[in-house]
């Protein structure tokens, strides 16, 4: 796709590749760049940046002739009100995804994994998606266990009263054995993204979960899994990203290498030469491609990951198609001060604004959240 340097007459002739930057273009059917100036010409432009993404990550598996979970528990235990059960799930026809599942007390006592669709009571109850950072202990780092404060955010939503699916993402946690070189997915980031599809699709067929009331949350690595979900698969209506994120030239200067480990895009080396310009497709594209629907990013001044100077720049770009749908509030942008970390008061605030989208008054005696 490519696009002149002035946009605003219909029929000026290409002269210069579109940026990523600019979400002010699309290109029709015909191959023509067009100013953006309704949801039909943005939904156009937003398969575009799918189309590129895919280009890095590898296409997105069909969805189609897929296994039932066949769920297998291996623990269940009692972590207060809360009870969670750990276990495998069948994700395709070859992988069995290590999770945990987090039920409210709401929920706790009455829940038979055997009849995973038998009602319990008469109300469904919203679920999220929560998503780990980088660290060897992979799902239990957000049940607090990974050793460092501000991570807990799994134990934290089932105490307010949420569903929680909490997976391994490959290389980490039950998943540590996992082998890319095996497996049928380009990058490590489309299995976690065709994954983490797949906890929807689980989580959904709880008969005391609504599907119409999922959101995703993660910090880091959890963070950006968070989006890239959020991107691909509509069911999610809010999405929290802590210290996940930034344009590719201000990730580390524009040194991207960090991106290309197997458990992420080595497409980025091998393909595209570890340069930010050759990148098929970029934050500011992905962020305004969960439009309209809500995002927070907890974006830390002193993040010494993901520059919040990027994060800044690429928020008001996103921003102009959030307004395209009327929609701006719905793009939250916090700053606290302090390096990569996830704050309570910051966690707080984003469990404020899940309750807020996902209908839910939260537990009364579980709003605070563990410091």
């Amino acid at each position: 796709m490519r696009t002149s340097d002035t946009v605003g007459d219909d029929n000026t002739n290409a002269s210069t590749e579109v940026r990523h930057s600019d979400l002010s273009v699309f290109s029709d059917t015909e191959g023509t760049v067009r100013p953006i100036q309704t949801t039909d010409d943005w939904a156009a432009r937003r398969k575009q940046i799918i189309a590129g993404a895919e280009l890095a990550m590898g296409p997105m598996p069909t969805f189609e002739n897929l296994p039932d979970f066949a769920p297998k528990p291996n623990e269940d235990v009692r972590l207060g009100d809360v009870r969670r059960i750990t276990m495998t799930i069948a994700v395709d026809g070859t992988d069995r995804l290590p999770l945990d599942l987090y039920l409210p007390s709401s929920v706790a006592d009455d829940f038979d994994l055997t009849r995973m669709q038998k009602s319990i009571g008469s109300s469904k109850l919203p679920a999220v998606i929560a998503l780990h950072p980088t660290g060897a202990a992979g799902k239990r780092i957000v049940a607090g266990e990974g050793g460092r404060p501000g991570r807990q955010y799994a134990i934290e939503l089932a105490q307010r009263g949420y569903v929680v699916v909490a997976p391994d993402y490959p290389s980490f946690g039950q998943y540590n054995q996992y082998d890319f070189a095996a497996d049928a997915y380009v990058s490590g980031t489309m299995k976690g993204i065709f994954n983490h599809r797949r906890c929807i699709d689980f989580v959904s067929k709880l008969s005391f979960v609504d599907p119409e009331r999922i959101g995703a949350i993660g910090h880091s690595l959890g963070g950006h899994n968070a989006i890239f979900l959020g991107v691909f698969d509509e069911r999610v209506k809010v999405i929290v990203s802590s210290c996940g994120w930034c344009p590719f030239h201000d990730y580390y200067g524009g040194d991207i290498k960090g991106w290309t480990s197997d458990r992420y895009m080595p497409k980025l080396r091998d393909d595209y030469d570890l340069n930010p310009d050759k990148v098929p497709f970029d934050f500011y594209e992905l962020v305004a491609a969960l439009a309209p629907r809500t995002f927070v990013s907890v974006s830390p001044i002193h993040d010494s990951n993901f520059d919040v100077n990027g994060v800044r720049k690429a928020i008001p770009v996103a921003g102009t198609i959030y307004s395209l749908f009327k929609a701006r509030d719905e793009l939250v942008l916090l700053t606290p001060d302090c390096e990569h970390d996830f704050p309570t008061e910051m966690r707080q605030e984003a469990y404020r604004v899940i309750d807020r989208v996902l209908q839910h008054t939260p537990n009364d005696s579980k709003t605070q959240g563990a410091k």
